[in-house]
Protein backbone atom coordinates (compact mmCIF):
# COMPACT_ATOMS: atom_id res chain seq x y z
CA UNK A 1 0.00 0.00 0.00
CA UNK A 2 1.35 3.50 -0.88
CA UNK A 3 2.18 5.52 2.27
CA UNK A 4 0.52 8.64 0.80
CA UNK A 5 -2.79 6.84 0.75
CA UNK A 6 -2.50 5.45 4.32
CA UNK A 7 -4.52 7.42 6.88
CA UNK A 8 -3.79 6.96 10.57
CA UNK A 9 -5.59 8.45 13.54
CA UNK A 10 -3.69 9.20 16.80
CA UNK A 11 -5.86 9.79 19.90
CA UNK A 12 -4.35 11.12 23.13
CA UNK A 13 -5.17 13.84 25.67
CA UNK A 14 -1.50 14.97 25.78
CA UNK A 15 -0.81 17.46 22.99
CA UNK A 16 2.97 16.90 23.08
CA UNK A 17 2.50 13.23 22.23
CA UNK A 18 0.11 14.16 19.41
CA UNK A 19 2.56 16.72 17.96
CA UNK A 20 5.57 14.38 18.08
CA UNK A 21 3.66 11.43 16.65
CA UNK A 22 2.02 13.54 13.90
CA UNK A 23 5.37 15.03 12.86
CA UNK A 24 7.08 11.64 12.74
CA UNK A 25 4.46 9.92 10.57
CA UNK A 26 4.01 12.90 8.25
CA UNK A 27 7.75 12.91 7.58
CA UNK A 28 7.41 9.21 6.73
CA UNK A 29 4.74 10.11 4.16
CA UNK A 30 1.55 9.08 5.99
CA UNK A 31 -1.64 11.15 6.31
CA UNK A 32 -2.14 11.78 10.01
CA UNK A 33 -5.29 12.86 11.93
CA UNK A 34 -5.25 13.63 15.67
CA UNK A 35 -7.91 13.84 18.38
CA UNK A 36 -7.77 14.71 22.12
CA UNK A 37 -10.48 12.23 23.22
CA UNK A 38 -12.57 9.31 22.01
CA UNK A 39 -15.58 11.42 21.07
CA UNK A 40 -13.59 13.65 18.68
CA UNK A 41 -11.84 10.57 17.28
CA UNK A 42 -15.17 8.89 16.61
CA UNK A 43 -16.30 11.93 14.61
CA UNK A 44 -13.19 11.64 12.42
CA UNK A 45 -13.75 7.88 11.90
CA UNK A 46 -17.28 8.61 10.70
CA UNK A 47 -16.02 11.24 8.22
CA UNK A 48 -12.72 9.82 6.95
CA UNK A 49 -11.65 6.40 5.72
CA UNK A 50 -9.05 5.65 8.41
CA UNK A 51 -6.67 2.67 7.98
CA UNK A 52 -5.39 2.37 11.60
CA UNK A 53 -6.11 3.99 15.01
CA UNK A 54 -3.56 4.50 17.83
CA UNK A 55 -5.29 5.51 21.06
CA UNK A 56 -4.51 6.14 24.70
CA UNK A 57 -6.77 4.41 27.24
CA UNK A 58 -7.29 7.05 29.92
CA UNK A 59 -8.86 10.14 28.34
CA UNK A 60 -11.67 12.53 29.26
CA UNK A 61 -15.19 12.41 27.70
CA UNK A 62 -14.64 8.97 26.07
CA UNK A 63 -11.74 6.68 26.94
CA UNK A 64 -9.79 4.46 24.54
CA UNK A 65 -11.60 1.22 25.40
CA UNK A 66 -15.04 2.70 24.72
CA UNK A 67 -13.68 4.23 21.50
CA UNK A 68 -12.41 0.80 20.42
CA UNK A 69 -15.84 -0.71 21.14
CA UNK A 70 -17.62 2.02 19.13
CA UNK A 71 -15.21 1.57 16.21
CA UNK A 72 -15.80 -2.18 16.24
CA UNK A 73 -19.52 -1.54 15.69
CA UNK A 74 -18.83 0.93 12.87
CA UNK A 75 -16.15 -1.10 11.00
CA UNK A 76 -14.89 -4.34 12.48
CA UNK A 77 -12.01 -4.41 9.96
CA UNK A 78 -10.49 -1.12 11.23
CA UNK A 79 -7.50 -2.03 13.50
CA UNK A 80 -7.13 -0.27 16.86
CA UNK A 81 -3.82 -0.18 18.80
CA UNK A 82 -3.94 0.85 22.47
CA UNK A 83 -1.11 2.91 24.06
CA UNK A 84 -0.95 3.13 27.86
CA UNK A 85 1.53 3.97 30.56
CA UNK A 86 -0.24 1.74 33.11
CA UNK A 87 -0.28 -1.82 31.73
CA UNK A 88 -2.16 -4.48 33.68
CA UNK A 89 -3.65 -7.92 33.07
CA UNK A 90 -7.13 -6.49 33.51
CA UNK A 91 -6.53 -3.80 30.89
CA UNK A 92 -5.02 -6.34 28.52
CA UNK A 93 -8.05 -8.63 28.76
CA UNK A 94 -10.44 -5.70 28.37
CA UNK A 95 -8.69 -4.41 25.28
CA UNK A 96 -8.87 -7.84 23.64
CA UNK A 97 -12.61 -7.99 24.39
CA UNK A 98 -13.06 -4.62 22.68
CA UNK A 99 -11.45 -5.84 19.47
CA UNK A 100 -8.05 -4.16 19.97
CA UNK A 101 -5.37 -5.75 17.77
CA UNK A 102 -2.20 -4.67 19.66
CA UNK A 103 -0.98 -3.15 22.92
CA UNK A 104 1.93 -0.63 23.17
CA UNK A 105 3.56 0.55 26.41
CA UNK A 106 4.28 4.25 26.92
CA UNK A 107 6.63 5.87 26.32
CA UNK A 108 6.18 4.51 22.80
CA UNK A 109 9.16 4.10 20.49
CA UNK A 110 8.05 5.77 17.24
CA UNK A 111 10.09 3.40 15.04
CA UNK A 112 8.47 0.44 16.84
CA UNK A 113 5.12 2.15 16.35
CA UNK A 114 5.67 2.26 12.56
CA UNK A 115 6.72 -1.41 12.47
CA UNK A 116 3.53 -2.25 14.34
CA UNK A 117 1.55 -0.20 11.83
CA UNK A 118 3.11 -2.00 8.85
CA UNK A 119 2.47 -5.43 10.40
CA UNK A 120 -1.13 -4.57 11.25
CA UNK A 121 -1.82 -3.20 7.75
CA UNK A 122 -0.38 -6.39 6.18
CA UNK A 123 -2.56 -8.51 8.43
CA UNK A 124 -5.55 -6.30 7.73
CA UNK A 125 -4.96 -6.64 4.00
CA UNK A 126 -4.94 -10.42 4.29
CA UNK A 127 -8.02 -10.32 6.51
CA UNK A 128 -9.95 -8.14 4.04
CA UNK A 129 -8.77 -10.29 1.15
CA UNK A 130 -10.08 -13.37 2.96
CA UNK A 131 -13.36 -11.56 3.67
CA UNK A 132 -13.72 -10.63 0.02
CA UNK A 133 -12.89 -14.18 -1.01
CA UNK A 134 -15.42 -15.55 1.45
CA UNK A 135 -18.07 -13.12 0.21
CA UNK A 136 -17.28 -14.10 -3.38
CA UNK A 137 -17.65 -17.79 -2.51
CA UNK A 138 -20.95 -17.06 -0.77
CA UNK A 139 -22.07 -14.97 -3.74
CA UNK A 140 -21.17 -17.75 -6.16
CA UNK A 141 -23.04 -20.26 -4.02
CA UNK A 142 -26.05 -17.94 -3.91
CA UNK A 143 -25.88 -17.45 -7.68
CA UNK A 144 -25.65 -21.22 -8.12
CA UNK A 145 -28.67 -21.64 -5.85
CA UNK A 146 -30.63 -18.96 -7.70
CA UNK A 147 -29.65 -20.51 -11.03
CA UNK A 148 -30.91 -23.91 -9.88
CA UNK A 149 -34.14 -22.32 -8.69
CA UNK A 150 -34.49 -20.54 -12.04
CA UNK A 151 -33.86 -23.78 -13.95
CA UNK A 152 -36.55 -25.51 -11.89
CA UNK A 153 -38.99 -22.67 -12.53
CA UNK A 154 -38.24 -22.79 -16.27
CA UNK A 155 -38.77 -26.55 -16.21
CA UNK A 156 -42.08 -25.99 -14.41
CA UNK A 157 -43.18 -23.42 -17.00
CA UNK A 158 -42.11 -25.71 -19.84
CA UNK A 159 -44.09 -28.57 -18.30
CA UNK A 160 -47.20 -26.41 -17.99
CA UNK A 161 -46.75 -25.16 -21.56
CA UNK A 162 -46.43 -28.72 -22.85
CA UNK A 163 -49.63 -29.66 -21.06
CA UNK A 164 -51.51 -26.68 -22.51
CA UNK A 165 -50.17 -27.24 -26.03
CA UNK A 166 -51.00 -30.94 -25.89
CA UNK A 167 -54.64 -30.35 -24.99
CA UNK A 168 -54.99 -27.43 -27.42
CA UNK A 169 -54.17 -29.74 -30.35
CA UNK A 170 -56.65 -32.50 -29.40
CA UNK A 171 -60.04 -32.69 -31.09
CA UNK A 172 -61.68 -35.76 -29.52
CA UNK A 173 -62.64 -36.72 -25.98
CA UNK A 174 -60.98 -40.13 -26.22
CA UNK A 175 -57.65 -38.53 -27.17
CA UNK A 176 -57.97 -36.29 -24.10
CA UNK A 177 -58.52 -39.31 -21.82
CA UNK A 178 -55.46 -40.96 -23.31
CA UNK A 179 -53.37 -37.79 -23.02
CA UNK A 180 -54.21 -37.39 -19.34
CA UNK A 181 -52.95 -40.85 -18.35
CA UNK A 182 -49.84 -40.56 -20.54
CA UNK A 183 -48.95 -37.17 -19.03
CA UNK A 184 -49.34 -38.71 -15.58
CA UNK A 185 -46.72 -41.31 -16.44
CA UNK A 186 -44.37 -39.03 -18.41
CA UNK A 187 -44.47 -35.82 -16.36
CA UNK A 188 -45.32 -37.12 -12.87
CA UNK A 189 -43.21 -40.29 -13.18
CA UNK A 190 -46.10 -42.42 -11.96
CA UNK A 191 -45.92 -46.20 -12.32
CA UNK A 192 -49.61 -46.43 -13.24
CA UNK A 193 -52.37 -43.89 -13.99
CA UNK A 194 -56.10 -44.55 -14.39
CA UNK A 195 -58.83 -42.37 -15.90
CA UNK A 196 -62.34 -43.26 -14.74
CA UNK A 197 -65.59 -41.61 -15.75
CA UNK A 198 -67.67 -40.85 -12.66
CA UNK A 199 -71.27 -42.02 -12.57
CA UNK A 200 -73.51 -40.26 -10.05
CA UNK A 201 -75.79 -43.27 -9.98
CA UNK A 202 -74.33 -45.31 -7.18
CA UNK A 203 -71.22 -43.09 -7.13
CA UNK A 204 -69.36 -45.57 -9.33
CA UNK A 205 -66.21 -45.32 -11.46
CA UNK A 206 -66.04 -46.70 -15.02
CA UNK A 207 -62.56 -47.19 -16.51
CA UNK A 208 -62.01 -45.47 -19.88
CA UNK A 209 -58.19 -45.43 -20.14
CA UNK A 210 -54.94 -46.17 -18.30
CA UNK A 211 -51.18 -45.99 -18.84
CA UNK A 212 -48.18 -47.53 -17.12
CA UNK A 213 -44.49 -46.72 -17.11
CA UNK A 214 -42.21 -48.72 -19.39
CA UNK A 215 -40.28 -51.57 -17.82
CA UNK A 216 -42.45 -51.35 -14.70
CA UNK A 217 -44.23 -54.49 -13.56
CA UNK A 218 -47.53 -53.40 -12.07
CA UNK A 219 -49.22 -55.69 -9.55
CA UNK A 220 -51.54 -58.30 -11.04
CA UNK A 221 -54.49 -56.85 -9.14
CA UNK A 222 -54.16 -53.66 -11.22
CA UNK A 223 -53.74 -55.39 -14.57
CA UNK A 224 -57.26 -54.55 -15.78
CA UNK A 225 -58.88 -52.11 -13.37
CA UNK A 226 -58.73 -50.85 -9.79
CA UNK A 227 -60.18 -53.22 -7.18
CA UNK A 228 -63.74 -52.27 -6.16
CA UNK A 229 -62.77 -51.65 -2.54
CA UNK A 230 -60.19 -49.16 -3.73
CA UNK A 231 -62.68 -47.35 -5.99
CA UNK A 232 -64.79 -46.61 -2.93
CA UNK A 233 -61.70 -45.30 -1.15
CA UNK A 234 -60.86 -43.04 -4.15
CA UNK A 235 -64.32 -41.46 -4.11
CA UNK A 236 -64.14 -41.06 -0.34
CA UNK A 237 -60.66 -39.46 -0.52
CA UNK A 238 -61.99 -36.61 -2.69
CA UNK A 239 -64.23 -35.58 0.20
CA UNK A 240 -67.40 -33.53 0.07
CA UNK A 241 -65.55 -30.58 -1.50
CA UNK A 242 -64.16 -32.79 -4.30
CA UNK A 243 -60.58 -31.53 -3.98
CA UNK A 244 -57.39 -33.35 -5.09
CA UNK A 245 -55.91 -35.77 -2.55
CA UNK A 246 -52.24 -36.67 -1.99
CA UNK A 247 -51.10 -39.58 0.16
CA UNK A 248 -47.30 -39.54 0.09
CA UNK A 249 -47.08 -42.75 2.14
CA UNK A 250 -49.99 -45.05 1.32
CA UNK A 251 -48.44 -48.24 2.66
CA UNK A 252 -50.38 -48.17 5.93
CA UNK A 253 -53.86 -47.49 4.54
CA UNK A 254 -56.12 -50.54 4.87
CA UNK A 255 -58.24 -49.65 1.82
CA UNK A 256 -55.17 -49.63 -0.42
CA UNK A 257 -53.31 -52.69 -1.59
CA UNK A 258 -50.17 -53.39 0.43
CA UNK A 259 -47.85 -52.80 -2.53
CA UNK A 260 -48.94 -49.16 -3.06
CA UNK A 261 -46.15 -46.85 -1.85
CA UNK A 262 -47.62 -43.46 -2.84
CA UNK A 263 -50.95 -42.37 -4.27
CA UNK A 264 -52.82 -39.30 -5.45
CA UNK A 265 -56.19 -38.62 -7.04
CA UNK A 266 -57.75 -35.56 -8.69
CA UNK A 267 -61.28 -34.97 -9.97
CA UNK A 268 -61.96 -33.74 -13.51
CA UNK A 269 -64.82 -31.29 -13.06
CA UNK A 270 -66.95 -29.67 -15.74
CA UNK A 271 -69.08 -26.80 -14.48
CA UNK A 272 -68.51 -27.84 -10.86
CA UNK A 273 -69.69 -31.40 -11.46
CA UNK A 274 -67.36 -34.39 -11.41
CA UNK A 275 -67.04 -35.82 -14.91
CA UNK A 276 -64.10 -38.12 -14.25
CA UNK A 277 -61.41 -39.09 -11.76
CA UNK A 278 -57.67 -39.50 -12.38
CA UNK A 279 -55.66 -41.65 -9.97
CA UNK A 280 -51.87 -42.14 -9.99
CA UNK A 281 -49.74 -44.76 -8.25
CA UNK A 282 -46.13 -45.42 -7.27
CA UNK A 283 -45.69 -49.02 -6.17
CA UNK A 284 -42.07 -49.09 -5.03
CA UNK A 285 -39.92 -46.65 -3.05
CA UNK A 286 -37.93 -44.68 -2.36
CA UNK A 287 -39.69 -42.08 -4.55
CA UNK A 288 -43.10 -40.77 -3.56
CA UNK A 289 -45.46 -38.09 -4.83
CA UNK A 290 -45.07 -34.55 -3.46
CA UNK A 291 -46.97 -31.28 -3.45
CA UNK A 292 -45.66 -30.32 -6.89
CA UNK A 293 -46.95 -33.60 -8.32
CA UNK A 294 -50.48 -33.07 -7.01
CA UNK A 295 -50.35 -29.50 -8.34
CA UNK A 296 -49.41 -30.79 -11.79
CA UNK A 297 -52.07 -33.51 -11.69
CA UNK A 298 -54.72 -30.96 -10.78
CA UNK A 299 -53.48 -28.66 -13.56
CA UNK A 300 -53.66 -31.52 -16.07
CA UNK A 301 -57.23 -32.40 -15.08
CA UNK A 302 -58.29 -28.75 -15.30
CA UNK A 303 -56.90 -28.42 -18.83
CA UNK A 304 -58.46 -31.75 -19.79
CA UNK A 305 -61.83 -30.55 -18.48
CA UNK A 306 -61.56 -27.36 -20.56
CA UNK A 307 -60.62 -29.41 -23.61
CA UNK A 308 -63.57 -31.78 -23.20
CA UNK A 309 -65.96 -28.89 -22.67
CA UNK A 310 -64.62 -27.04 -25.73
CA UNK A 311 -64.92 -30.15 -27.88
CA UNK A 312 -68.51 -30.68 -26.74
CA UNK A 313 -69.31 -27.03 -27.41
CA UNK A 314 -67.60 -27.08 -30.81
CA UNK A 315 -69.32 -30.31 -31.84
CA UNK A 316 -72.68 -28.86 -30.80
CA UNK A 317 -72.05 -25.65 -32.77
CA UNK A 318 -70.69 -27.65 -35.71
CA UNK A 319 -73.68 -29.99 -35.81
CA UNK A 320 -76.18 -27.14 -35.43
CA UNK A 321 -74.48 -25.11 -38.14
CA UNK A 322 -74.23 -28.07 -40.50
CA UNK A 323 -77.90 -28.88 -39.87
CA UNK A 324 -78.86 -25.29 -40.67
CA UNK A 325 -76.85 -25.24 -43.91
CA UNK A 326 -78.12 -28.64 -44.95
CA UNK A 327 -81.64 -27.40 -44.30
CA UNK A 328 -80.93 -24.66 -46.86
CA UNK A 329 -79.75 -27.29 -49.34
CA UNK A 330 -82.86 -29.39 -48.65
CA UNK A 331 -85.08 -26.36 -49.10
CA UNK A 332 -83.26 -25.61 -52.34
CA UNK A 333 -83.78 -29.14 -53.63
CA UNK A 334 -87.44 -29.17 -52.60
CA UNK A 335 -87.98 -26.36 -55.10
CA UNK A 336 -86.91 -28.81 -57.80
CA UNK A 337 -88.36 -32.31 -57.39
CA UNK A 338 -85.91 -33.70 -59.95
CA UNK A 339 -82.80 -32.76 -57.94
CA UNK A 340 -84.08 -33.83 -54.51
CA UNK A 341 -81.36 -35.67 -52.51
CA UNK A 342 -78.81 -34.92 -55.26
CA UNK A 343 -76.32 -33.43 -52.74
CA UNK A 344 -76.58 -36.41 -50.39
CA UNK A 345 -75.96 -38.87 -53.20
CA UNK A 346 -73.00 -36.87 -54.53
CA UNK A 347 -71.44 -36.73 -51.05
CA UNK A 348 -71.83 -40.48 -50.55
CA UNK A 349 -70.48 -41.42 -53.99
CA UNK A 350 -67.55 -38.99 -53.63
CA UNK A 351 -66.72 -40.65 -50.30
CA UNK A 352 -66.79 -44.09 -51.92
CA UNK A 353 -64.33 -42.94 -54.61
CA UNK A 354 -62.12 -41.16 -52.05
CA UNK A 355 -62.01 -44.18 -49.77
CA UNK A 356 -60.96 -46.37 -52.72
CA UNK A 357 -58.19 -43.83 -53.42
CA UNK A 358 -56.85 -44.26 -49.87
CA UNK A 359 -58.04 -40.98 -48.38
CA UNK A 360 -57.89 -40.60 -44.60
CA UNK A 361 -60.88 -40.39 -42.26
CA UNK A 362 -60.35 -36.64 -42.03
CA UNK A 363 -60.39 -36.30 -45.82
CA UNK A 364 -63.58 -38.38 -46.01
CA UNK A 365 -65.23 -36.02 -43.51
CA UNK A 366 -64.12 -33.02 -45.58
CA UNK A 367 -65.55 -34.56 -48.75
CA UNK A 368 -68.81 -35.37 -46.97
CA UNK A 369 -69.28 -31.74 -45.90
CA UNK A 370 -68.22 -30.35 -49.29
CA UNK A 371 -70.39 -32.84 -51.19
CA UNK A 372 -73.43 -32.19 -49.02
CA UNK A 373 -73.11 -28.42 -49.50
CA UNK A 374 -71.58 -28.24 -52.98
CA UNK A 375 -74.71 -26.71 -54.55
CA UNK A 376 -75.65 -24.36 -51.71
CA UNK A 377 -74.60 -21.45 -53.93
CA UNK A 378 -77.68 -22.09 -56.11
CA UNK A 379 -79.65 -20.34 -53.41
CA UNK A 380 -78.40 -17.15 -55.08
CA UNK A 381 -79.75 -18.14 -58.55
CA UNK A 382 -83.21 -16.90 -59.58
CA UNK A 383 -85.99 -19.52 -59.73
CA UNK A 384 -86.89 -18.69 -63.34
CA UNK A 385 -83.34 -19.74 -64.32
CA UNK A 386 -82.81 -22.56 -61.83
CA UNK A 387 -86.17 -24.22 -62.53
CA UNK A 388 -86.37 -23.50 -66.27
CA UNK A 389 -87.63 -26.70 -68.01
CA UNK A 390 -85.82 -26.06 -71.29
CA UNK A 391 -82.28 -25.24 -72.29
CA UNK A 392 -80.71 -22.12 -70.77
CA UNK A 393 -79.65 -19.14 -72.81
CA UNK A 394 -76.00 -18.12 -72.77
CA UNK A 395 -76.67 -15.33 -70.25
CA UNK A 396 -78.70 -17.67 -68.04
CA UNK A 397 -75.94 -20.25 -68.11
CA UNK A 398 -73.42 -17.59 -67.06
CA UNK A 399 -75.61 -16.88 -64.05
CA UNK A 400 -75.77 -20.58 -63.13
CA UNK A 401 -71.96 -20.74 -63.37
CA UNK A 402 -71.78 -18.30 -60.46
CA UNK A 403 -73.10 -20.85 -57.94
CA UNK A 404 -69.71 -22.45 -57.02
CA UNK A 405 -68.25 -19.05 -56.10
CA UNK A 406 -71.43 -18.04 -54.23
CA UNK A 407 -71.40 -21.32 -52.29
CA UNK A 408 -67.71 -21.03 -51.40
CA UNK A 409 -68.28 -17.45 -50.23
CA UNK A 410 -71.13 -18.56 -47.96
CA UNK A 411 -69.05 -21.35 -46.41
CA UNK A 412 -65.82 -19.34 -46.07
CA UNK A 413 -67.58 -16.59 -44.11
CA UNK A 414 -68.33 -19.12 -41.36
CA UNK A 415 -64.62 -19.56 -40.64
CA UNK A 416 -64.94 -23.32 -40.04
CA UNK A 417 -64.52 -25.06 -43.39
CA UNK A 418 -61.68 -23.45 -45.36
CA UNK A 419 -60.77 -26.64 -47.26
CA UNK A 420 -64.41 -27.48 -47.88
CA UNK A 421 -64.97 -23.98 -49.32
CA UNK A 422 -62.14 -24.55 -51.85
CA UNK A 423 -63.66 -27.87 -52.96
CA UNK A 424 -67.08 -26.23 -53.40
CA UNK A 425 -65.54 -23.36 -55.40
CA UNK A 426 -63.64 -25.65 -57.77
CA UNK A 427 -65.94 -28.65 -58.28
CA UNK A 428 -66.83 -27.36 -61.78
CA UNK A 429 -63.23 -26.82 -62.89
CA UNK A 430 -62.14 -29.02 -65.82
CA UNK A 431 -58.91 -31.00 -65.96
CA UNK A 432 -57.96 -29.27 -69.25
CA UNK A 433 -58.41 -25.78 -67.73
CA UNK A 434 -61.63 -24.80 -69.50
CA UNK A 435 -63.89 -25.02 -66.42
CA UNK A 436 -65.14 -22.34 -64.05
CA UNK A 437 -64.94 -20.14 -62.03
CA UNK A 438 -61.11 -19.81 -62.14
CA UNK A 439 -60.05 -21.94 -65.12
CA UNK A 440 -57.69 -24.09 -63.03
CA UNK A 441 -55.91 -26.94 -64.78
CA UNK A 442 -54.71 -30.43 -63.77
CA UNK A 443 -52.99 -30.48 -60.38
CA UNK A 444 -53.98 -26.87 -59.75
CA UNK A 445 -57.46 -28.16 -58.99
CA UNK A 446 -57.74 -29.49 -55.40
CA UNK A 447 -57.71 -33.30 -55.40
CA UNK A 448 -60.97 -33.55 -53.53
CA UNK A 449 -62.63 -31.15 -55.97
CA UNK A 450 -61.56 -33.47 -58.83
CA UNK A 451 -63.17 -36.39 -56.98
CA UNK A 452 -66.36 -34.40 -56.35
CA UNK A 453 -66.51 -33.36 -60.02
CA UNK A 454 -66.78 -36.98 -61.16
CA UNK A 455 -69.35 -37.87 -58.48
CA UNK A 456 -71.44 -34.75 -59.28
CA UNK A 457 -71.39 -35.36 -63.05
CA UNK A 458 -72.29 -39.04 -62.61
CA UNK A 459 -75.34 -38.28 -60.45
CA UNK A 460 -76.43 -35.35 -62.67
CA UNK A 461 -76.52 -37.58 -65.74
CA UNK A 462 -77.92 -40.66 -63.93
CA UNK A 463 -80.86 -38.70 -62.40
CA UNK A 464 -84.03 -37.20 -63.83
CA UNK A 465 -83.77 -33.46 -64.48
CA UNK A 466 -86.38 -30.83 -65.28
CA UNK A 467 -85.37 -30.71 -68.92
CA UNK A 468 -84.58 -34.42 -69.54
CA UNK A 469 -84.86 -37.98 -68.25
CA UNK A 470 -81.92 -39.77 -66.62
CA UNK A 471 -79.42 -41.59 -68.80
CA UNK A 472 -78.64 -45.29 -68.61
CA UNK A 473 -75.81 -46.14 -66.24
CA UNK A 474 -73.63 -47.62 -69.01
CA UNK A 475 -74.16 -44.52 -71.13
CA UNK A 476 -73.11 -42.30 -68.20
CA UNK A 477 -69.99 -44.39 -67.60
CA UNK A 478 -69.14 -44.14 -71.29
CA UNK A 479 -69.45 -40.35 -71.24
CA UNK A 480 -67.19 -40.09 -68.22
CA UNK A 481 -64.58 -42.37 -69.88
CA UNK A 482 -64.77 -40.24 -73.02
CA UNK A 483 -64.10 -37.06 -71.02
CA UNK A 484 -61.21 -38.53 -69.00
CA UNK A 485 -58.21 -36.22 -69.36
CA UNK A 486 -60.32 -33.30 -70.61
CA UNK A 487 -63.12 -32.71 -68.11
CA UNK A 488 -62.04 -35.27 -65.51
CA UNK A 489 -58.82 -36.36 -63.79
CA UNK A 490 -57.83 -39.72 -65.41
CA UNK A 491 -56.69 -41.13 -62.05
CA UNK A 492 -60.06 -40.34 -60.47
CA UNK A 493 -61.86 -41.85 -63.48
CA UNK A 494 -59.88 -45.09 -63.11
CA UNK A 495 -61.01 -45.39 -59.49
CA UNK A 496 -64.54 -44.37 -60.44
CA UNK A 497 -64.72 -47.24 -62.93
CA UNK A 498 -63.71 -49.71 -60.19
CA UNK A 499 -66.40 -48.56 -57.76
CA UNK A 500 -69.06 -47.94 -60.46
CA UNK A 501 -68.99 -51.62 -61.37
CA UNK A 502 -69.53 -52.60 -57.73
CA UNK A 503 -72.95 -52.93 -56.12
CA UNK A 504 -73.93 -49.39 -55.13
CA UNK A 505 -76.67 -48.48 -52.61
CA UNK A 506 -80.25 -48.58 -53.90
CA UNK A 507 -80.60 -44.80 -54.14
CA UNK A 508 -77.79 -44.68 -56.68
Amino acid sequence: MNKDSIKILVVDDENDILDVTEGFFERKGYQVYTAGNGENALAIVNQKKIDCVFTDINMPVMDGLELAEQIRHIDNTLPVVVMTGYPSLENTIQTLKNGVVDYLIKPVNLEQMELTLRRILRERGLFIENLILKEEVERQERLHQLNNELIKKVEDVNTLNRVMEDFAAIDSSYEIFNKVVRLGVEELKADLVFFHVYSEQGSSLVLVDKADAKNKKCPASYSIDIPEQEKAFIIESLGSDHTPCLIADASGIPSMKEQVNSFMVAPLKIRDKIFGVVSAYIFQGPRSFGEKDIYYLNFITQKAASGIENIALYENIYENLFSTLFAFVTALEVRDLYTRKHSSRVARFAQIIAEEMGCTEEELDIINVAGSLHDIGKIGIRDDILLKPGRLTEDEYEKVKEHPAIGADIISKLGLWGREAKIIRHHHERFDGTGYPDGLKGGQIPKHARILSVADSYDAMASDRAYRKKKDKNVVIGIIIKNSGTQFDPDVVDVFLRVANQDLPDDF
